[in-house]
């Protein structure tokens, strides 16, 4: 059984796969996307460490990876069962389904509307607090304020713990490393907290961070910070 906080090697375009579809299931990766560490997180706080992880380097990605694991190329995927998942949402939703361990879904149905709603805003949040890295920094704190003060309310309809839906749960994990990547960048390149103003928010993520099923996912800050200045860099040209 793999241990929680062994970080394997990346691989990168001249590195062999591992041997494929042979009976292990295997979750690909990369240690700086917070998507895949979404299925990451899933994984540890299930106590699933039979799934073996592969690092892939997103900057330099092998060949195989694209042509015998997962077509569209990206992370995470997860093999198993001589087939492969993708998208960090479904896969969620997959490891929920095909494997033991805590729950991570709600099962009563005012919970399961809410985390079906918060789970569809995800991608809206991620693109609109993304965007208004690339505004003037008198700019970002009204350009955030729609989706932050989203989540800020979201954390106050229920009142049985200080995650979204009480208990520490799938859409904890969907919001969860990308609001500290923004929680880290904001500060370093707009000087702005986001959390300001946002006492909810605040906790939440504070309580996250007490989760090791989490934090041993998480990467260094100057890696988050280096990470968006290359993307925005990019973006802007």
């Amino acid at each position: 059984m793999a241990a929680l906080d062994v970080i394997p090697p990346v691989l990168d375009s001249k590195s062999e796969p591992p041997t494929l579809f042979d009976g292990t299931t295997r979750l690909y990766i990369s240690l700086t996307c917070p998507f895949a560490q979404r299925a990451w997180v899933a994984r540890n706080y299930k106590g699933l460490y039979d799934i073996q992880l592969v690092a892939i380097d997103l900057q330099d990605k092998p060949a195989w990876y694209k042509e015998k694991v997962y077509p569209p190329g990206s992370v995470p995927s997860l093999e198993h069962n001589g087939k492969v998942t993708g998208e960090s949402l479904d896969l969620l939703e997959y490891i929920e389904n095909n494997f033991e361990g805590p729950k991570l879904a709600p099962t009563e149905a005012e919970k399961k509307e809410a985390a079906n709603e918060l789970l569809e805003y995800s991608g809206t949040f991620q693109k609109t607090t993304f965007m208004a890295l690339i505004k003037p920094e008198t700019e970002v704190a009204e350009a955030t304020a729609p989706t932050l003060d989203y989540l800020e309310n979201a954390l106050g309809k229920f009142s049985d713990g200080p995650f979204f839906l009480g208990e520490f749960g799938v859409v904890d994990i969907a919001y969860a490393g990308l609001f500290e990547r923004f929680q880290i960048v904001y500060p370093a390149l707009k000087n702005y907290d986001i959390t300001i103003g946002r006492p909810n928010l605040l906790k939440w993520i504070q309580e996250v961070n007490k989760i090791d099923a989490y934090t041993k996912t998480k990467p260094k800050p100057e890696e988050v910070v280096e990470t968006y200045k290359m993307i925005l860099a990019r973006f802007q040209k």
